[in-house]
């Protein structure tokens, strides 16, 4: 078992990039283990710490391809819909709530007040 270079936060050298790093470059990890990690010290908590690839191994991200696009749309629909009256609410439902606003707080109860 080989131990991951350490670097500390912002002095990593050349060569290597975080996913976020990579992916604003168009490139993604392609399979390839993490080659070194940053970690930025905290003052009460354990220190931060950020995987990081190799830029020259990285491979372009795949295109999305319709079928995917319609994946996508389909799966953001159904986060829109309410399962308690089934209806497109037009926002993305709170999983706080479980339902639309309407359906969660129904104007006759609203404020504890009984219609």
């Amino acid at each position: 078992m080989s131990t991951l270079p350490v670097y500390r936060w912002r002095l990593a050298p050349d060569g290597y990039a975080t996913r976020r790093q990579l992916r604003s470059q168009g490139l993604r990890p392609g399979g390839q283990p993490v080659a070194a990690q940053l970690e930025r010290p905290r003052r009460r908590r354990g220190p931060l710490v950020a995987y990081l690839y190799r830029i020259e191994l990285a491979v372009p991200v795949r295109p999305m391809t319709p079928a995917r696009w319609a994946a996508l749309e389909r799966a953001n629909a159904a986060r829109r819909r309410c399962p308690a009256c089934r209806r497109d609410a037009g926002y993305v439902i709170p999983v706080s709530l479980g339902m639309c606003v309407p359906c969660a707080y129904p104007e006759g109860s609203r404020n504890g007040i009984a219609a």
